[in-house]
């Protein structure tokens, strides 16, 4: 009898501890989103890329120069004669994990992400050219930072 309730009693033992290996997590399985800070950063690039505009075209190339991801600085970047304002579609914002720089066989470090914009040429006050398409910003050491949108 006594062996019959040892072997009950391993049996229960080793039934728990698989009850407990096997157990689930509640919860639903989502695709990974676009956090509020990273919106927040995105937006407020745009932003400082416009208000720098507005100051002239020297403080925008400056800004666009520090802005550039540190990865592609030596980029060889004929950038458009004037300013630049950009209107982005916020709602269109979205990972892009995949993308490489055109030429580049290397993803950038960082988290990517791509939004629609609408970019406009501005010369000496007067808009000069508009342009739809999509712009990538690069997330990296809660900075980001972008590739300017060269002529070339």
């Amino acid at each position: 009898m006594a062996e019959v309730l040892a072997r009950a009693a391993t049996a229960l033992a080793c039934a728990l501890v698989l009850t407990g290996c096997g157990s689930t997590i509640t919860g639903v399985a989502r695709p990974l989103r676009v956090t509020d800070v990273e919106r927040e950063l995105v937006s407020g690039y745009f932003a400082d890329l416009n208000e720098a505009g507005g100051q002239g075209t020297a403080e925008q190339r400056e800004l666009l120069g520090a802005t550039q991801h540190p990865d592609f600085r030596d980029e060889d970047c004929e950038l458009p004669a004037g300013t630049i304002k950009v209107q982005p579609t916020m709602s269109t914002l979205r990972l892009d994990p995949a993308w490489t720089p055109p030429g580049e066989d290397e993803h950038p470090r960082g988290v990517v992400l791509v939004v629609a914009v609408t970019l406009t040429v501005v010369q000496e006050g007067t808009e000069v050219g508009s342009q739809i398409g999509s712009q990538h910003v690069v997330l990296l050491n809660g900075k980001a930072y972008g590739f300017a949108p060269c002529v070339n």
